[in-house]
């Protein structure tokens, strides 16, 4: 147990020991590119670079692959330039492919899966400090991509959405595109005339990655940190720097029982830019009727489970918030899904609560980022919520090349329970020249809390080693978390307890002929409590997993587990059958194998066969899905299928889902969600359109539909809940 001596002692002595190590490297040679001047009146956005303007930059004529070779050759040249003025810059690429016919490209949605399709990523950072960027994408039929780089080394958040432009075009050379940037979409440090930039390539059918700069296998293309550096950057002119952004929401809605109620209501979002680096929001009346539902999970634990954010209010400037590393779906102390949502029981969809009023601020002042949201939710009074006020400040200070120190406050609790706070600290050191060219991260953080309503141990201790690179892969972290820390606006499935969890990796390249990868692992998690011992432990051993050449992949794992249970707990729960799980100790072994085929076919898909011990008893899990990808549609089809069989009672849990889109164009998608489990009887389906009609304005048409089987002797499906919702935004940029 790390105690808060030890741990306020070891960030000074962390950055002194360090600093030195991180120093190595930090002035290398980076790859320059000069972005050319773009006319005031712009380019025909096509996806075709034939104007005088795109003749005259300068350009990268070619990127290295890092897979399937470090430092080789691509199948097909790549050339990138880019033109700016004081209001936008455009990207242009040109991606020649010896073999155009076979191109892989499915999806025109937004947001899709970078892994599954051809594509080119581009990476700016915009503050030029090596932490955080934003990223965008597109494939070959024009599907848009973007998101946010982790500021503590994590992965890109693709559920932040910005206002920008991309059209690709396809011939016997290869496919070509042409990406606009408004400036007033990201935000930048002012005074500078060059920014981090990187490009990567993926080529789908060959397995394929190439990129301009960090061409290394152990680094990955968001880590800005290895970017190259684009230069002769104009003067931007963000004008008033003012958004304003109203919406019209009409909505239609039915439950069992009970007339149609209909209801219109406006909405009103305002952002200002103070500078170019700080961005306020306002939103008023706040509406989420565009966002997608939550997908349902099988939960066979007693513990909450994590769903993302997907709200954009809350997802511009998310990154500020991000608190920490090695935490994930562990404890989160600022998780913005406790505002404005109601939940019921755990794992169940949460009820919306109206939020009539928010503010933001988030951005950098020099070497320190900020974030403060304050909201304010309407009260409720079939849920017997209240009306509540609720805020988060988060800062963070820039220190050595990539690392930072920071504070976190929270205030206010959605229930009302008074004295409701939050406040922490961490300390995370991050490199990428670690021995050379390796990745090294450690971080250490404390955190104390306070309700009225709890006792004990308000407090929450722990750090984090992570070793992130690609032949050797390890990771230990410890969180000891007291049995009275439960903040109102944070996310903590387990409390009163000491967990030690990691991993150690080894993937080395066999050279086979038919294997690309391998992957032998070794992961483990132990919960003590902190009063009481051993509370759980897990052990996964993975002696064999074979990428193959052509993208397929084969798995086999060993987990061996126990938990002691010194509560009982509904595992399996429904209308007319409850499996309790009572208290007592528990071990066993559970063995699993699992096969992908490759995400460049047109037909592809995986499965997974899992079958050992579960508590007392038995349980066998098949998962299985799917995917038929078409040039206008999409389909997925996926399952889950729990039998279990043991002496508290049998049960079997099943979770179907599907997932069908209509691909009309990358500004206008149709796409339904429909999902089924048999533990809440209900069948969901989701169905939204989307039509970007310019780049500002949006119109979304949802429908839900929701029905309920009935259990007993007579089982039939029964109406529960209908909503049709329309909504209208557009976004007028001053």
């Amino acid at each position: 147990m790390m105690s808060r001596k030890c741990m306020s002692a070891f960030i000074p002595l962390a950055a002194l020991f360090l600093v030195g190590v991180q120093a190595a490297g930090k002035d290398a040679q980076k790859p320059t590119l000069r972005a050319g001047v773009l006319p005031k009146e712009g380019v025909k956005l096509d996806g075709v670079l034939s104007e005088p303007a795109w003749a005259a930059a300068d350009s990268i004529s070619n990127l290295t692959t890092i897979e399937p070779e470090e430092g080789g050759v691509p199948a097909g040249q790549t050339i990138i330039k880019v033109l700016a003025n004081s209001k936008e810059i455009v990207i242009g690429a040109l991606c020649y492919d010896p073999e155009p016919a076979k191109i892989v490209s499915f999806s025109k949605a937004r947001d899709f899966d970078l892994e599954k399709e051809d594509n080119l990523t581009i990476v700016l950072d915009t503050f030029q400090d090596g932490r955080t960027g934003y990223v965008f994408a597109v494939n070959p039929s024009g599907a848009r991509f973007d998101g946010l780089v982790s500021p503590q080394g994590g992965d890109i958040n693709s559920e932040w959405d910005a206002v920008w432009e991309a059209r690709t075009s396809r011939d016997e050379r290869g496919w070509s595109a042409e990406i606009r940037i408004p400036i007033q979409s990201i935000r930048f440090k002012p005074g500078l005339s060059s920014w981090g930039f990187n490009v990567q390539r993926r080529v789908q059918r060959l397995q394929e990655t190439s990129r301009w700069s960090g061409i290394k296998r152990d680094y990955k293309i968001h880590q800005t940190s290895q970017a190259g550096i684009l230069t002769d950057l104009p003067h931007f002119n963000l004008g008033l720097g003012l958004s304003i952004r109203p919406a019209l929401v009409g909505r239609s809605e039915k439950t069992a029982g009970a007339r149609t109620h209909f209801t219109g209501d406006p909405s009103l979002d305002v952002t200002q830019r103070l500078g170019p680096n700080i961005l306020t929001s306002l939103t008023v009346n706040t509406d989420f009727a565009e966002t997608e539902v939550d997908s349902r999970q099988t939960n066979l634990t007693r513990f909450e489970i994590l769903f993302p954010e997907k709200r954009t209010f809350f997802l511009e400037g998310a990154d500020m918030f991000e608190f920490s590393s090695g935490l994930e779906e562990t404890m989160i102390p600022f998780f913005s899904r406790r505002i404005g949502l109601f939940f019921e029981e755990e794992g169940k969809p949460g009820v919306e609560i109206p939020i009539d009023v928010g503010s933001k601020v988030n951005g950098q002042v020099g070497n320190t980022s900020l974030g403060a949201l304050v909201v304010r939710t309407r009260k409720v009074d079939h849920l017997r919520v209240p009306g509540a006020t609720m805020g988060v400040v988060r800062l963070k200070q820039h220190i050595l090349s990539e690392s930072s120190v920071g504070m976190i406050a929270t205030v206010g609790d959605q229930l009302g329970r008074p004295g409701s706070w939050l406040s922490g600290v961490d300390f995370t050191y991050r490199n990428s020249r670690f021995l050379g060219d390796k990745n090294l991260i450690l971080g250490v953080w404390g955190l104390v809390n306070g309700r009225s309503d709890l006792h004990g141990n308000k407090s929450a201790l722990g750090f984090v080693v992570d070793y992130p690179n690609d032949r050797w892969n390890f990771t230990v972290a410890s969180k000891r978390i007291g049995d009275g820390f439960n903040p109102s606006l944070g996310f903590v499935p387990r409390r009163g307890v000491h967990i030690w969890d990691g991993s150690i990796e080894f993937r080395p390249r066999p050279g086979w002929h038919l294997v690309r990868q391998t992957f032998h692992e070794v992961r483990y998690s132990v919960v003590n409590t902190l009063h009481s011992g051993l509370q759980s432990y897990a052990v996964t051993i993975k002696p064999f997993d074979w990428l193959l050449e052509s993208g397929d992949r084969f798995q086999f794992s060993v987990t061996t587990a126990g938990d002691r249970l010194r509560e009982q707990f509904d595992v399996f729960d429904r209308a007319d059958k409850k499996v309790i799980i009572p208290p007592g100790s528990y071990d066993w072994a559970r063995y699993k194998v699992r096969g992908a085929s490759a995400q460049k076919r047109k037909i592809s898909g995986e499965f997974s066969w899992e079958s050992g011990g579960f508590y007392a008893g038995n349980l066998r899990t098949i998962v299985a899905n799917v995917t038929l990808n078409w040039p206008l549609f999409k389909v997925e089809l996926g399952g889950e299928r729990d039998i279990a069989k043991l002496p508290f009672g049998d049960f079997t849990q099943n979770l179907y889902r599907s997932r069908v889109e209509f691909k009309f164009s990358p500004n206008l998608q149709v796409s339904s969600l429909l999902q089924y489990d048999n533990e809440s009887s209900s069948f969901g389906t989701n169905t939204r359109l989307r039509w970007t009609f310019e780049p500002a304005a949006e119109l979304f048409i949802i429908y839900n539909h929701n029905l309920v089987r009935s259990v007993g002797e007579r089982r039939r499906w029964d109406f529960d809940s209908n909503k049709l919702v329309v909504k209208l935004q557009y976004a007028f940029r001053l």
